[in-house]
């Protein structure tokens, strides 16, 4: 099980610039992952976060038009968020609020800057956003590196040792590996994931081979020199994939749960990929041994969950998803103005000072080695997925 290697935290890399299968939905407007149902009793309102993601392409990490992908959660009701979506935008026509349509116009950009800075200082929130290219370039490292060493008793997590290989392949690989090579590999790679096939097994072999692997041989080794049959037999594994919906929510909830003093529940607009993670989520939530895991120093996964249940619904009903939706669509936004992939919106240097070090999960490569090895220092990662696998997936790894 692979899902907690890719859970980022807080101050996950270097600090960006400025900071920086499917199931078909239910025609009900709600659906339900949850181990009770209960909105509110007696005594007190249950805390609810709501949920919105953006820049989801399944499988493909690789897409040219949407490098990042994320989610924003916040905790706010809907008659809250209501007075605020009319308190910043008061002369607002649409039935709900998008905020790429809010953002098209420099005359709300103001506006934004207001909602977004109300939102970071009243109300417990976070905001998730990683480079798909280099979460690609992560899962190879898990998928078609790690297991050679897990054999040999090699913790490939140790003190974040993934992470650096990963941050280092995809800063260096360009030119160490050849620029088209190494783009055909990270290509065939995702097609292997995907197909599972001894064909596409057998051409993520020959990409290996065909980059300079010579350079960077406790890398691509595994592959190249030995085609090792732990590191296909794990790309093969039913179930596992390229899609990192889950492994973002997985994030949040790590947050989520540091910021909710006790039970919570989660309301996320309507979303297919989440509907195909359903028994996935389920089990998180049921699961109610007590166990703790250290990721790093300020980040820990922690069972029982506070979270009881994940509720999707539809936005337009739903002034504080929509709230949501202004988060991540500025965060996304944010990154492609960072990177220069896509100007315009919102000026970074007003936004990003906006947000507190505990408010931005960012999953980005770091080639700070020293500092990435400090802040990952202990972590029990390799023991975590042990778990999991045994625990929540019925299989010893």
């Amino acid at each position: 099980m692979k899902l907690l290697k890719h859970t980022a935290t807080v101050g996950e890399a270097d600090k960006p610039a400025s900071r920086f299968c499917e199931a078909k939905l239910p025609k009900s407007p709600r659906t339900m992952v949850s181990s009770t149902s209960v909105h509110e009793t007696d005594e007190f309102s249950m805390t609810c976060f709501r949920i919105d993601e953006s820049g989801y392409t399944g499988f493909d990490l690789l897409n040219a038009d949407q490098r990042f992908q994320g989610a924003s959660a916040i905790a706010i009701d809907d008659d809250e968020a209501a007075r605020l979506i009319k308190e910043h935008f008061p002369r607002i026509q649409a039935t709900e609020l998008k905020y790429r349509a809010l953002s098209r116009r420099t005359s709300n950009h103001s506006r934004l800057l207001g909602l977004m800075r109300d939102l970071m200082s009243d109300f417990d929130c976070v905001t998730y956003v990683a480079d798909k290219r280099f979460m690609l370039t992560l899962m190879f490292v898990d998928y078609s590196v790690e297991p050679y060493y897990y054999v040999r008793g090699i913790d490939f997590y140790e003190n974040g040792q993934n992470y650096a290989m990963a941050s280092m392949l995809h800063i260096a690989g360009p030119t160490l590996l050849g620029i088209e090579e190494f783009a055909a590999l990270m290509d065939t790679f995702q097609r292997a994931m995907k197909e599972k096939s001894p064909q596409s097994l057998q051409k993520l072999v020959e990409a290996a081979r065909a980059t300079n692997w010579s350079e960077l041989p406790e890398v691509l080794g595994p592959l190249a020199q030995y085609a090792d049959i732990d590191c296909l037999s794990a790309i093969a594994t039913p179930g596992v994939s390229t899609d990192i919906a889950i492994v973002i929510l997985i994030s949040l909830i790590t947050r989520m749960e540091v910021m909710a003093d006790g039970a919570y529940q989660v309301e996320h607009d309507q979303s297919k990929n989440l509907s195909t993670y359903h028994d996935l989520l389920q089990r998180y939530i049921d699961h109610d041994e007590e166990v703790e895991f250290r990721a790093t120093e300020i980040t820990s996964l922690r069972f029982p969950l506070k979270l009881t249940e994940v509720t999707q619904v539809d936005s337009k009903s739903s002034p504080a998803v929509q709230l949501a939706d202004i988060m991540i669509g500025a965060a996304i936004e944010a990154a492609n103005n960072l990177t220069g992939l896509r100007p315009g919106g919102l000026d970074p240097e007003y936004l990003m000072p906006l947000y507190r070090e505990d408010q931005f999960i960012h999953m980005i490569p770091s080639i700070d080695f020293e500092e990435q090895r400090r802040f990952r220092s202990g972590s029990q990662n390799g023991e975590a997925i042990e778990y999991l696998a045994s625990n929540l997936f019925g299989k010893k790894r």
